[in-house]
């Protein structure tokens, strides 16, 4: 059946043009990854699980008063109420909530409460007798933003938003600040009547009183807090794509809201997000929220978007579609499902940035997705800082935004991680993986999740044991260096052996046990053999009735995150070490050669690509002779930066770095 896609536009284009950065040429992963390395992290202290918790917040219910933060001077000071609802887990009589000494004042308790201290940070709240495991209840907390700017509530010419990932939360609400424990949301906002104002969950209503607008958010669904959002300003334009289920048309549709500045144009986006969301349903199973929704917000939101649960976050001017591939993903792994600690962080921005791939494969082609996820190996490759995707100890004692959120660790390399899984299991068994991953309504859906978690599904799904993968790719640093030989033996009767010795030389890591493919090429054509490599200097044989004429290590490049050389031992040949490929005239203006000293004689191929990753000249082809080959180069089209330059000879990788300026 056709799909069926209504768009109500509500309010059309008017106003001035918004001038900004050209983010066209980015991924959606690049402008996540810059957005949150930039964060300030401050007062980041404690595990979300650990100690254990004491208690359970079931709902928020917010009330705040931020009209006078549209008008002139635009102040950051506003009053407000929290209800907070929550359930004992263990025998108390206070509970502590995380909120900013700086930017929140505490001026009253009712409820449960009777008293409270508010230092470093936290908020003690004494409450009127002791409560034991199971019971439920309720403080009313009374208290005002200060007028400062903190980095998590903004005001200015007309904009109000907030922006909490990974602990801004705490900054314009008391609450429980930890990804795991997530709970119900109620916000009421009292505003002027030319603004309009997005918050997650459904629009319950919308009340004119006198010369105010009071809206009322209500989310049926629990929200970790820090992707608890407000965004709003004044004369928003709103246009509202209703999706339909192709397969039940008869049924609810979804909104998917659309809030943009005077002088953008999301029609683009408009078109798209129906295609989008069958495709991730298909795949993970029915959009998991009542609504959804993207808001340009204000100049200081800088880079990329902010997967707010049912309202993302983005820049001035970018509706980009590999942004919004991005985002959209993470309102299943992030949002639905959300990392349980910030030592989890992968199971958000690594899994969105494989889907971003998987939705580029959807639009051009399987080999596009390929091409996706080699560009973001080579960028780790290149870019690699050295540390493993996920250190235990950060549950407790989290790292700087710059490491926790690393373009080349978190999104590049995490999302070869899950390239890599793919083909370790096989198409069948990984979709059906991470199905059952987001379908699993006991453990996970509308929960949290640990790393340990998700491996422990896959290898239920899959019959596998599969610890070995994940300790090496997400536990491990770096990557495997091959260096292997191999020799061709004739045999009597006519018979050939190929000897294959796989060997590891990285110092600065472990060893990497995978599943590893040969190809073997004969003049009547070739065949792939698929074995074990579990320890190091590992020797393989075998035995075919017609002449092997070349062999080839991981021909497809499934281990995506290597490096490699192949060389025959029968010969005296030194392994090739990356000076063997040199670039003459550099920097340069676009104009140079490569020089590339060659042991074989046969073809090369050749990318270049930029420092996002992106390839500016892809896969190309030449003849190379035994001995030194000069290849001409023009890419005095591209901008002036650092590019590099992959070469691939006889199973062999190199990689050199080039910097045009013009």
């Amino acid at each position: 059946m056709r799909k069926f896609y209504t768009l109500l536009f509500l309010f059309s284009l008017t106003g001035i043009v918004v001038h900004g950065q050209d983010y066209s040429k980015m991924k959606g992963s690049e402008l996540c990854s810059l957005r949150k390395s930039k964060l300030i992290l401050d007062g980041f202290k404690s595990s979300p699980n650990s100690p254990r918790h004491t208690f359970n917040v079931l709902d928020y219910n917010l009330d705040l008063d931020i009209r006078h933060c549209y008008l002139p001077p635009y102040p950051n000071d506003y009053k407000a109420k929290n209800i907070i609802t929550f359930k004992v887990d263990t025998t108390l009589s206070s509970i502590v909530l995380d909120a900013s000494s700086s930017s929140l004042s505490i001026d009253s308790i009712k409820g449960a409460a009777i008293s409270f201290t508010h230092l470093l940070n936290q908020l003690q709240i004494n409450l009127d007798r002791t409560y034991e495991n199971g019971e439920i209840a309720q403080v009313e907390i009374f208290y005002h933003h200060n007028n400062l700017d903190d980095n998590a509530f903004y005001s200015s010419n007309g904009y109000v938003f907030t922006d909490a990932e990974p602990i801004g939360a705490r900054k314009w609400f008391p609450c429980y600040d930890k990804p795991s424990d997530k709970a119900t949301l109620t916000l009421r906002a009292k505003v002027p009547t030319n603004v309009r104002l997005g918050s997650n969950g459904r629009l319950a209503d919308s009340v004119v009183v006198a010369d105010s607008l009071w809206y009322t958010w209500i989310s049926r669904d629990s929200i970790s807090t820090y992707l608890m959002v407000m965004s709003s300003r004044v004369n928003y334009n709103l246009d509202i794509v209703y999706i339909t289920d192709p397969f039940n048309p008869l049924s609810d549709t979804l909104p998917i809201r659309f809030y943009y500045n005077p002088g953008e144009n999301p029609a683009a986006m408009e078109q798209m997000i129906g295609p989008l969301t069958h495709f991730y349903e298909s795949m993970f199973g029915k959009h998991p929220f009542e609504k959804n929704g993207f808001a340009t917000v204000g100049p200081q939101f800088t880079w990329g978007g902010m997967e707010n649960q049912t309202l993302t976050s983005l820049c001035p001017g970018c509706w980009e579609s590999s942004l919004l591939a991005h985002e959209y993903a993470h309102q299943w792994f992030g949002d639905m499902i959300t990392c349980a600690t910030w030592a989890d962080i992968w199971l958000n921005e690594g899994f969105a940035t494989y889907v971003e791939a998987l939705w580029t494969g959807q639009q051009f082609g399987y080999d596009d997705y390929v091409a996706e996820l080699e560009s973001n190996a080579s960028y780790y490759l290149a870019y690699n800082p050295g540390w493993a995707i996920s250190n235990p100890s950060w549950a407790i004692s989290p790292p700087s935004n710059n490491t926790l959120f690393n373009y080349a660790i978190t999104y590049m390399k995490g999302s070869c991680v899950l390239y890599m899984l793919r083909n370790v299991v096989g198409d069948s068994l990984f979709f059906e993986t991470m199905y059952q991953y987001a379908n699993d309504t006991v453990n996970f859906k509308y929960q949290s999740a640990t790393i340990p978690d998700f491996m422990q599904k896959v290898n239920s799904v899959t019959g596998m044991n599969l610890d070995y993968f994940f300790n090496e790719w997400i536990y491990t640093p770096n990557h495997p260096q091959y260096h292997n030989t191999y020799d061709i033996i004739s045999l009597p009767n006519n018979q050939w052996e190929v000897k294959f010795n796989i060997k590891q030389t990285q110092t600065n890591t472990g060893y990497f046990i995978m599943p590893v493919e040969l190809k073997i090429s004969f003049n009547e054509g070739d065949t792939t053999l698929k074995m074990m490599n579990e320890f190091n200097d590992q020797n393989y044989s075998f035995i075919f009735d017609k002449r092997p004429v070349s062999v080839e290590f991981d021909p497809e490049n499934k281990i995506v995150l290597k490096t490699s050389s192949l060389i025959m031992a029968s010969q005296d040949l030194n392994i090739p070490q990356s000076s063997s490929l040199k670039v003459v005239k550099n920097p340069s203006n676009g104009a140079f050669n490569i020089y590339y000293e060659s042991n074989f004689k046969g073809n090369a191929e050749y990318s270049i690509i930029n420092s996002q990753g992106i390839a500016v000249l892809k896969q190309v082809s030449v003849p190379v002779i035994q001995g030194l080959n000069i290849i001409p180069v023009n890419i005095t089209d591209v901008e002036s930066g650092i590019y590099i330059i992959n070469l691939k000879s006889n199973g062999i990788y190199y990689s050199e770095k080039v910097i045009i300026s013009h």
